[in-house]
This record gives structure tokens, C-alpha cells and sequence, in this order.
């Protein structure tokens, strides 16, 4: 058990049935109430997000996640499967579990993925990943009247800006929490 005081961001706790994932929290001091924590949780299980009052002296059950670095291996549909490197088992996860990563994710991608009691929760891709510009237009020499950025079209589907110079084919690194370009890889 933790004390909802102990709370920060990524941490995950078991409550109502269902495991969560603190996404923000407050501390608030009123006056001569006693102290509150408002906190904002993401269900790992289904992605609803909720948003709660606690006093300053209740408790959370805490949870061991256990973390597993896998392969990506394809998408049949809205089912991505993977394989974990030690064991060789190939666990399939739905678009949901994995979310917005679903963007940035090409095959042989290694990647963490979140297990609680032998269920796989969440996947978290590296930080930065190298992926091929599939389609950009062709920089212009003295178009800087947007920033001397361009839209690129990856080979995963999700489109960034680079700059001007970059070609179709070239491998670009990009950040994953942002979407943002990062250099020639």
C-alpha cells in the first residue's frame, strides 16, 4: 500500500478492480482543511481517463509491473504481435493497449512492453527511432516562409516535418514522445 501522497506521474496502482497509471497529481493545502491530492489516472486496461479527489491520508494498493523487452513482429488488422526475446512467445496486443506508439512502430522495432500477473498492459517505444522518408516534395532553394520545414510521409505512415534538404528514401531520426524531427540517422 502507498500513500496517495506517494503519488507521481507513471505510477501505477490497483483500484476498483482495475489497474491505473497516474498520469498528473496536485497537492493542494486549503486553508484549515486538511491537505488533498487531486489526480488525474489512465486505465491500463481499457484507456479511460479519470480524474479524482483524495485526502492527504488514504491509501492505493501498489502494483509490480513487470517489464519485458520484445520484438515487433506485424499488424493483422488491429491485432500487433511481438515476440519476447527470452522466451520466444508471441503475445498479441489490440491497437488500444498500444495507442498513439502504433505511429512509430516497424518491424524488428525493440520495444518494453508492461506485464501485470502474465498480461501484457501497455508498449513503450524507445525514445527515438530511425524510419524512412517514404514521400516528401522536393525542397525549394530560398523557400524558408515556413521555417525551411517540409512534410514528410514515413514508411510507418505518420507524417513529420523535416528540413528542406532532406530526400525520399533518406533514413531520418525521429523522437517518439513528440513526433519531432531529430537529424539524418
Amino acid at each position: 500500500m502507498i500513500s496517495v501522497t506517494d503519488l507521481r506521474n507513471g505510477t501505477k496502482v490497483e483500484w476498483g478492480d482495475s489497474l491505473w497509471e497516474c498520469l498528473e497529481y496536485q497537492h493542494q493545502k486549503i486553508g484549515r482543511g486538511g491537505a488533498k491530492v487531486v489526480a488525474k489516472f489512465k486505465n491500463l486496461e481499457t484507456g479511460a481517463i479519470v480524474e479524482r479527489t483524495f485526502n492527504s491520508g488514504e491509501k492505493l494498493q501498489d502494483v509490480f509491473i513487470d517489464y519485458r523487452t520484445m520484438q515487433y513482429l506485424y499488424v493483422d488488422g488491429d491485432t500487433y504481435t511481438f515476440m519476447d526475446l527470452e522466451t520466444y512467445e508471441q503475445p498479441a496486443l489490440s491497437r488500444e493497449q498500444i495507442g498513439a506508439a502504433t505511429r512509430f512502430l516497424k518491424e524488428n522495432l525493440e520495444v518494453t512492453v508492461d506485464y501485470f500477473q502474465n498480461r501484457p498492459l501497455k508498449v513503450t517505444l524507445p525514445t527515438v527511432v530511425e524510419l524512412t522518408v517514404r514521400q516528401t516534395d522536393p525542397g525549394v532553394k530560398g523557400d524558408t516562409v515556413s521555417g525551411g520545414s517540409k512534410p514528410a510521409l514515413l514508411e510507418t505512415g505518420v507524417t513529420v516535418h523535416v528540413p528542406l534538404f532532406i530526400d525520399n528514401g533518406e533514413t531520418i531520426r525521429v523522437d517518439t514522445r513528440s513526433g519531432e524531427y531529430l537529424g539524418r540517422a
